[in-house]
């Protein structure tokens, strides 16, 4: 299982060094669908989510998230992240979509 993660993770972070391009609309609109229950994913809650959990601006902002460190935390989850199966380009307009939201300083 962890070999097989790894693979896709490799897979995943060779399509962000070579520009593949991703749609920022599906990542939205999947994040929304799969993440919103636990993350704040457009700056106000759909429903209730804890303290614990960032939202995908706070993710967005950390000095570390690169998108491969996000993609990573997608397809090799913390324990309480529930395993969704996605696509390598799903992953990607996810990943595209939570990038979008980094504040330009």
């Amino acid at each position: 299982m962890a070999l097989a993660a790894a693979a896709v993770l490799l897979a995943s972070t060779g399509c962000f060094a070579q520009g593949v391009a991703s749609d920022l609309q599906s990542g939205h609109e999947l994040s929304a669908r799969l993440c919103a229950n636990c993350h704040v994913v457009n700056g106000t809650p759909s429903a209730a989510v804890s303290t614990d959990v960032p939202s995908f601006s706070v993710i967005a902002g950390r000095p570390d998230a690169t998108p491969e460190r996000i993609a990573g935390r997608i397809i090799i989850p913390h324990p309480a992240m529930p395993g969704v199966s996605l696509t390598a380009a799903e992953i990607r307009d996810i990943v595209a979509y939570i990038t979008s939201l980094r504040r330009s300083n």
